[in-house]
């Protein structure tokens, strides 16, 4: 991560609690009744790009520790949770997470689904179908696709459309696994929020929906408060990064964590921050910060 170091999170993690407390004494994130609702979401991992270099283990390990749950495995990292798996190999991982209390939220795939080239679409559509098979024998609740680009001399409209069109076959055979297809709100172009609303209307499947993914796209005046709205329908998933751009005036996360809990948002929020760690332990040690400051922006 650019920057990001013990000191920024303790420094941020300060301001936070200060900016928290008001006039009282904060209390722990919690379902309690001092709350204006309660905080049904949890916080995750996706393996992008901390994890990368870990395996089954390690992953496992870390997240115990630390106490993360659920995981999404984004693919073409070392942990080798892909569709090429063998059926006693998934059988493997799943009973693995299981026994360490830990869930699979799904997979994170590269399938999208914006060329003009329709073989290429064609081809993403199959890869993400086997995906969902993978997912279905794992036990996790979906597959993570996304948009990436808006295409030149393409209108944008017509790859807006082709976009959600496109994730039809996938929401069926979603469907057909009881399974969520969810799209990452990402790409140039394609990550601004009311394009994305267009693909999720041309979609129309309920099982498909969106990966908010706390882009700079998100934020009008400060607020993220009118694309949020724009989107909550279809929100499935989340994606959080360096969330000590909320002390420094960047993103506004206490307000969107405020957001998702007064909406009843009961999901996740799963980091998937810029880079990753030198070491394991480093890694281990950074997201136990990464958890403090996320419980403090959390609160009511």
């Amino acid at each position: 991560m650019p920057g990001v170091n013990r000191r920024h999170f303790l420094q941020a993690a300060g301001a936070a609690t200060i900016s928290g407390l008001g006039a009282g004494t904060a209390s722990p994130v919690r379902a309690g009744a001092a709350d204006k609702a309660a905080v049904l979401y949890r916080l995750g991992i996706v393996t992008y790009n901390i994890a990368a270099n870990w395996d089954v283990p390690t992953i496992l390990k870390v997240c115990k520790s630390v106490g993360l749950s659920p995981v999404e495995f984004r693919t073409q990292h070392k942990h080798g949770v892909e569709p090429t798996l063998g059926k006693s190999e998934r059988r493997e991982i799943r009973k693995r997470f299981a026994d360490s209390g830990i869930d699979i939220w799904g997979c994170g795939t590269v399938c999208e689904f914006q060329s003009p080239d329709p073989r290429q679409v064609e081809k993403n559509i199959e890869t993400c179908k086997q995906f969902v098979g993978l997912v279905a024998d794992l036990g996790g609740r979906g597959v993570k696709v996304r948009p990436n680009g808006l295409p030149k001399g393409v209108p944008i409209e017509k790859t807006l459309e082709q976009i959600g069109k496109a994730l039809i076959p996938c929401g069926q055979a979603a469907a057909d696994a009881n399974l969520e297809i969810w799209v990452e709100v990402h790409g140039n172009g394609t990550a601004h929020p009311p394009y994305m609303k267009q693909i999720m209307e041309h979609c129309g499947r309920p099982n498909v929906g969106v990966t908010w993914n706390s882009n700079p796209q998100d934020v009008r005046d400060g607020s993220v408060a009118e694309y949020f709205k724009l989107l909550r329908p279809w929100i499935r998933s989340c994606h959080i990064n360096e969330i000590y751009k909320d002390t420094q005036g960047r993103y506004p996360y206490r307000e969107l964590f405020r957001l998702f809990r007064d909406t009843g948002y009961d999901r996740v929020t799963l980091i998937e921050v810029g880079r990753g760690m030198p070491d394991v332990p480093s890694a281990e040690e950074m997201l136990r910060y990464y958890k403090s400051l996320w419980t403090e922006l959390t609160r009511a």
